[in-house]
């Protein structure tokens, strides 16, 4: 159980700076995943209240643990990797500017995915209790 805790906790920090880092246009890379690209504030402004939207569900399913809600966290991550993969895999950012490599951006997207994996296999070790 601690173990879930702390990783559902560490994902709600994750995305609270995601949001601020978005909030303020600071494009740091992890917390902007296509950090090169040009964006406007708008946009920027709109996946800074996602991305608190997000933080708010990991703290809440920090606070306390339910198998339902962690089921939703992951389904939702599931899609959310998807839609990162499709899109690193389907535009090209080579036309944005000639400076951007796109492979740091399936990197980030990896890391996401090694996360999710490790929830679920909290989740799972949640289940059986």
């Amino acid at each position: 159980m601690k173990t879930i805790k702390i990783s559902l906790f560490c994902g709600a920090i994750y995305f609270l700076l995601m949001a601020i880092a978005h909030a303020i246009g600071f494009k740091i890379p992890g917390l902007f995943i296509y950090f090169n690209v040009p964006s406007y504030a708008y946009q920027d402004r709109i996946i800074s209240f996602l991305a608190f939207s997000w933080s708010v569900f990991y703290f809440m399913a920090f606070k306390e643990p339910n198998k339902q809600f962690l089921k939703s966290i992951l389904i939702v991550g599931a899609v959310a990797i998807a839609m990162l993969t499709f899109i690193n895999l389907n535009t090209d950012f080579v036309s944005f500017s000639g400076k951007i490599n796109p492979s740091i951006f399936h990197i980030q997207t990896g890391l996401l995915l090694i996360y999710w994996i490790w929830l679920i296999f909290c989740y799972n070790k949640l289940k059986k209790l």
